[in-house]
C-alpha cells in the first residue's frame, strides 16, 4: 500500500510502506493539472495544449510503491514547466523583460521551442498568444522546478545511503509514429542510458531483454537517449544509475482524442510484471557489486 506524501500542490511522492529495493521512479511529464491563468494565456484549445503530455505514464508505472520503491509524480503539465531541462533554458523572445545573465538562451532545446518554459507543444504548435513577464517564468523555476529537483535528489540520496546503490527510472512516453532513424522500426519501448554514461550497460541490456522476452520491440538510446534528468542523476561509477524508459503511446492511447485504449490495463499489467522482474535483477546486481567490493 502506497502513502502519498504531498510536497506541494504541484507534485507528490508515492511512498511504499517501507522502501525495500534500491529503485526510485520519476514521472515528470504526466501532469495534467493546467493552471487557469496558463490556459488563458494560451492560443491552443483544451486538447491541443495537452500534446506534450506523457499521457497516463504515472498510471502505467503505478506499481512502483507495491514493489517497495518511491515514485515522484508531477501534477503540473510539461507545457507549463519542463523539469527535464536545465533550470534556466529560456527563450528571451517569449518574455517581457530581460532574462538573468546566467540563463542558457542558446541551447538546441531552446531553439526548438522546448526549453524549461516551453514555447511550443509537440508538432511545433505555439503555446502563447503574447509575450508574458519574465518574472512569471522565473517564479515557476523557483517555486516548482527547484523544489521538484530537491525532492528527487532527496529520494535518490536516501536510496543510495540505505542500499549503497540506486537506480532512478525516469518514466516517459513517445509518439506512436516514432521510427528508428534509417529503418522502418517503430519501437514499443526505448531504453535510454545516455549511451552508457548514466547507467550500467548490464542494467540497460537486462531491461531490454526482459521486455523483448515479453514480445515487445525494444531499442536503446535511439532516438531518445535520455534528457537532463538521466544525465544529471546518473553516475554509474558511484553506484548512481539512471535509466529513461519511453513507452509508445500508440500502444495504449488514442493520440487524436487522448482517450485510453481498451488494452490500457493489459499494458499496465505487462509493465508491472516487467518492473517486478527488473527489480529482482537490480537487487541481485547490487548484492553482487557489494560482494565484489568486500
Amino acid at each position: 500500500m502506497a502513502e502519498a506524501l504531498s510536497e506541494n500542490s504541484h507534485f507528490e511522492v508515492l511512498e511504499p510502506v517501507s522502501q525495500s529495493v534500491p529503485l526510485v521512479f520519476n514521472s515528470p511529464h504526466s501532469g495534467r493539472r493546467y493552471p487557469q491563468s496558463f490556459l488563458a494565456q494560451s492560443r491552443l484549445d483544451a486538447l491541443g495544449i495537452r500534446r506534450s503530455e506523457d499521457h497516463y505514464v504515472d498510471e502505467l508505472f503505478s506499481v512502483a510503491p507495491a514493489l517497495g520503491a518511491p515514485m515522484l509524480v508531477a501534477h503540473f503539465p510539461r507545457a507549463w514547466l519542463d523539469v527535464n531541462r536545465e533550470p534556466y533554458e529560456l527563450d528571451p523572445r517569449m518574455f517581457e523583460g530581460s532574462l538573468p545573465s546566467y540563463a542558457n538562451i542558446s541551447s538546441i532545446r531552446v531553439a526548438g521551442g522546448l526549453g524549461t518554459v516551453p514555447r511550443v507543444v509537440a508538432e511545433n504548435m505555439e503555446i502563447y498568444r503574447n509575450r508574458f513577464p519574465v518574472a512569471d517564468a522565473l517564479e515557476r523555476v523557483e517555486t516548482v522546478y527547484k523544489p521538484y529537483h530537491a525532492c528527487l535528489r532527496r529520494l535518490v540520496v536516501r536510496t543510495h545511503v540505505t542500499f549503497g546503490f540506486s537506480v532512478l527510472i525516469d518514466c516517459h512516453s513517445m509518439p506512436g509514429n516514432i521510427r528508428v532513424s534509417g529503418t522502418s522500426v517503430r519501437p514499443d519501448f526505448i531504453i535510454g542510458d545516455r549511451y552508457g554514461t548514466s547507467a550500467s550497460g548490464e542494467l540497460s541490456r537486462t531491461a531490454m531483454r526482459l521486455l523483448e522476452d515479453m514480445g515487445f520491440s525494444v531499442v536503446r538510446n535511439k532516438p531518445y537517449a535520455g534528457g537532463f534528468i538521466t544525465e544529471h542523476y546518473g553516475r554509474p561509477a558511484k553506484g548512481l544509475h539512471a535509466l529513461q524508459i519511453e513507452v509508445n503511446r500508440g500502444l495504449y492511447v488514442d493520440e487524436t482524442t487522448l482517450a485510453k485504449k481498451p488494452d490500457f490495463a493489459l499494458l499496465q499489467t505487462a509493465i508491472s510484471a516487467f518492473l517486478q522482474d527488473f527489480s529482482d535483477h537490480v537487487e541481485e546486481y547490487a548484492a553482487d557489486r557489494a560482494l565484489a567490493a568486500e
